[in-house]
Formats: structure tokens, sequence, C-alpha cells
């Protein structure tokens, strides 16, 4: 246990401040600090409004997290830190927090993908990743197939959402039917006092000739609006229960559908479902049956986990550290659209030769303390 890579994560990629201690697969500590609240009145996330929380609360939340863990700041092996994808400023709150606590502490910084991070969190619950791992990522902002041989190094997309992300459709919706922001959650839960074969609403790309692994909710979200709007114009009230259950049943048939079919194809056993539509009941027990049917092994974090949190970035950390992967520069900018197939980001003057767990953090230590001797006392 102690020879395991103790590490912080900090996630700043939307509206959520999330710290998170990991030592190995071992979660010690998940503090988050959400803004929810502030852009529920705008209907959506408001990046200046996030960005701004984000400052307010990156060190209690880390004070916070540490306390948690108890653990010293001192004690640690990495600071890890989603450098992209997501909102810019944000990103930049999040990074320059890593930078500072990494600096001043003499600890090695890792820049990590927020996908990456998803799908590595579920090694906090169910232990080390198969390799290769399928992972279907859904929330707010990404709807993505992710083919995972290595989680450190190798993360392949095999598909994503063309338009409107999952997430983003439910929260589309949820505001047509004036259910408030967020509408993932209230969503999931009316729908369970609905029907969902009530209305057949249309199921995207999911013709012969459409792309076999890649999502469209745009069209559905549409489709939902304008029913709605028909039924308001005839002066009939708007089944809720109904609309929602059968809304979210195209949804995530679609998401379940096409998973189960990329496993199949690319001869993997193993399905993991993250991001924040991962907490949606429905979802889970489809691809639980589907996956039972089809004999693959389900991997979905609890719900807190599937949101965005620290401990998923910390969690990609640790793994960088244990894998030998070289630390971030220390010129490391936040990057909005960073690709999933840049699980982190390494430093580009690094020799590229993995180092055993002892020797990368003695190396990556006094590189960083000559770095601080000579710009604190020059």
């Amino acid at each position: 246990m102690a020879d395991e890579p103790l590490v912080l994560g900090i996630e700043t990629s939307c509206d959520e401040t999330g710290v998170g201690i990991v030592r190995g697969h071992t979660l010690l500590a998940d503090a988050v600090a959400s803004s929810v609240d502030e852009h529920a009145r705008f209907g959506g996330v408001v990046p200046e409004v996030a960005s701004r929380a984000h400052l307010e609360a990156m060190v209690p939340t880390i004070q916070r997290a540490l306390k948690e863990a108890g653990v010293a700041a001192s004690d640690l092996d990495g600071i890890a830190v989603t450098a992209g994808p997501g909102l810019a400023g944000a990103l930049l709150v999040g990074v320059s927090a890593a930078k500072a606590y990494a600096y001043a502490l003499g600890k090695p910084l890792y820049g990590v993908n927020h996908l990456a991070s998803h799908i590595c969190v579920d090694q906090l619950e169910h232990g080390p990743l198969p390799e290769p791992t399928m992972a279907l990522l859904v929330s707010g902002g990404h709807s993505s197939l992710l083919l995972a041989p290595d989680i450190t190094a190798d993360v392949r997309p095999l598909g994503s959402t063309i338009d409107d992300a999952a997430g983003e459709a439910f929260d589309k919706i949820a505001r047509v039917l004036n259910l408030g922001f967020p509408g993932g959650p209230v969503i999931d839960r009316i729908a369970r006092e609905g029907n969902p074969d009530a209305i057949a609403f249309p199921r995207g790309l999911t013709g012969p000739r459409d792309a076999a692994y890649d999502f469209s909710f745009s069209g559905l979200k549409t489709a939902v609006a304008r029913w709605i709007e028909a039924k308001r114009a005839a002066g009939e009230e708007v089944p809720v229960a109904d609309v929602s259950a059968s809304f979210q049943e195209a949804v995530v048939d679609v998401l379940t559908r096409k998973a189960v079919r990329a496993c199949k194809d690319e001869g993997v056993e193993h399905l993991m479902i993250g991001g924040g539509v991962a907490a949606n009941s429905r979802l889970r027990a489809m691809a639980e049956r589907r996956c039972e049917d089809a004999g693959i092994t389900l991997r979905v974090p609890r719900p807190k986990l599937c949101t965005d949190n620290g401990a998923m970035v910390a969690a990609l950390g640790a793994e960088m550290v244990a894998r030998g992967r070289s630390a971030s520069a220390w010129d490391l900018s936040a990057d909005s659209s960073l690709p999933v197939t840049d699980p982190h980001v390494p430093d580009p003057d690094a020799d590229g030769h993995p180092h055993s767990h002892t020797h990368t953090h003695t190396h990556s230590h006094d590189h960083v303390h000559e770095v601080s001797r000579k710009n604190l006392y020059a």
C-alpha cells in the first residue's frame, strides 16, 4: 500500500471544482464544490461564472480533500490536473492551481485528459481496467465510444456525437418541459412514473447506412419539442411523465445498442460506462440487460464517480506515476479541445523512456527543487 503512488487530482473542466486524492487504486478523498445553483437561473453553464466559482473554491476544496484523506501536501507523489477538453477559462484555473501547488511542493505535474479520466475512475470501484476496455462516455458535453488498450497511452475513438450530446439533450428537453436545470436527474426521476412506450420518438443514426458508432440527438430533441408544442397548441395537457420516459428510452436505447455492437465487433468482453449520464437509472438497467444477453461484463462506477470529480483525475494521475509516464512541462497549458487520443500531456523534452516508480519521483523532485531554488532565491 505504501509503495503505491499518492496523487492529488484537480478537475475544473466545467461547473464543478473537484479535488480527489488517490493512493494507487484506493480512493482516500473526493471533495467537490459545485456551482450548478449559480448557473440554474441561466438554464445552462455560463463559462465566466464557472471560472470565478472555481477560483473561489479551489484552495478550500484542496484543503478539505487533504484533511479528509488524512495526508499532508508534502506526502504527495504528484499533482494531476485536467488539461482538457472543457471550458477554456475553467480549465485555466485548475491548471494554474496545479502548477502552483506542484511548483511549491516540489512535486511532478501531470496534465491529463478529461475523457480518459472518466474511464480510469472505474479502477477505484472495480480494480484494474481490463486491456482493452470499451468505454461509453455520456455527459452534457460528450457522447463517445472509445477503445482503450492502455488508458495511459492508447485511447482510440470509435464514435462520437455529431451534434447534441446526450446530457445536453436531457437539459434542453427539461427546459421545454419547465423542469429546471440540470435536466438529467429530474427527467430520470419523473420518467419512473411514465410509460417508455407511450410515444414513438425517433432513434438517430440507427439506419443500415448510418455510421455504426456515431450518435445524433438533435433530431430527437426537435421531435420531442415539436410534439410538446403541438399538444400545447391544441390546448391539451402535456403528459410530462410519459414524455420524459419515452424521450429517455430513445436516448438509452441508442447508447446501449451501439455500445454493445462495438464490443461485439471489436471482440471486447468488457464495457465501461462513465460520464454524468451514466448515473441515469434506465441507462444502467438497459445496459446491464443487454450486456448480460451478449456475454459482456459491465462496469459502471457509483453515481458520484460518474459525474465530474477530482477522484477520476487523481486515478489517472496515479496510473501515470505507476507506469512511469513522463510528467508534464511547466509551460503546460489548458487545451479546450484536447483530443482523447492524448490521455496526458507529457513534457516534449522528456527522454521518452519509462522510469521506475522510485526513479521517476526522485528525478522529478530534484528537478523541481532546482527550478524552485533558482527562481525563489536568485
